[in-house]
């Protein structure tokens, strides 16, 4: 239980750096330079206003120099990559495994939010990511799925995994800008943007084909019934309203990685 607790606590300073990157990669701005700021009167925030969770909750959601209103949304990246750092060490262990699947998630949350807020998947979370997943399986192996079978028995599993994991990321993302080009020939707009196709190359890297098809299906099922109620709820324009799709992809990743630990345990 100490190393769950303590996932937990990593996983709310992950979600806090989180937070930093959801605001500042589509502005262009370094995550490392300067410190936190407050966005509306851009006081630096000193450390004690910056305690994941506690922080929030004592100054009651609002910036201490300006007033201003804090968003709802840092809490819950907190929140969510700690619960989710938690629960897969848990199921895991504290193993190479369990570290893998905690840079995949906390991947999946920084897209999600960032594609929620600003309809944009940053490369640095996309490409970057899939590179991750890519040197990431030097060390943990993925499962041999399809693409190892046409590789032979006398390969060493370590190059066998790193080009089941490089195939993966190619395949799943041609096949999504395939998806995205039948769709703009066919609607005459655009459907899929690059981000999206560099996202599900991620999670080829990191889950491999199998699991990357999944993902897609799950996302594309979530956006098609989530996004169609929400269009109709708001008072939306479908043929113009921008769904975020990464988002819908995000949580299908998620789940299909809380399925697999699942198994696992």
């Amino acid at each position: 239980m100490l190393e769950t607790f303590l996932a937990f606590l990593f996983g709310l300073l992950i979600g806090s750096f989180l937070n930093v990157c959801i605001y500042r990669m589509p502005e262009d701005l370094s995550v490392v330079r300067p410190r936190s700021f407050c966005p509306a009167c851009k006081h630096t925030i000193p450390w004690y206003d910056n305690i994941p969770l506690v922080s929030y909750a004592l100054l009651r959601a609002k910036c201490r120099w300006c007033g201003e209103r804090i968003s709802a949304r840092y809490p819950i990246v907190e929140a969510l990559t700690g619960a989710l750092f938690a629960w897969i060490v848990f199921t895991r262990g504290v193993t190479p495994l369990a570290a893998k699947d905690c840079v995949f998630a906390a991947l999946m949350v920084g897209l999600i939010f960032t594609d929620l807020e600003q309809r944009i998947l940053p490369d640095e979370l996309t490409l970057g990511g899939a590179l991750a997943g890519v040197l990431i399986a030097v060390w943990v192996p993925l499962d041999r799925g399809l693409i190892s079978f046409l590789m032979p028995y006398s390969w060493n599993p370590r190059v066998v995994s790193v080009v089941e994991s490089a195939a993966s990321a190619l395949l799943i993302s041609l096949l999504m800008w395939g998806i995205g080009v039948a769709y703009l020939k066919v609607r005459k707009r655009e459907g899929l943007g690059l981000g999206d196709v560099k996202m599900i190359a991620t999670a080829g890297a990191f889950l491999g084909l199998e699991g990357a098809l999944l993902m897609l299906m799950i996302g594309s099922l979530l956006g098609s019934v989530v996004g169609y109620a929400y269009i109709r709820i708001a008072h939306k324009n479908s043929s113009t309203y921008e769904l975020p799709f990464g988002s819908f992809l995000g949580v299908a990743a998620l789940v299909v990685s809380l399925l697999r630990l699942g198994a696992v345990a």
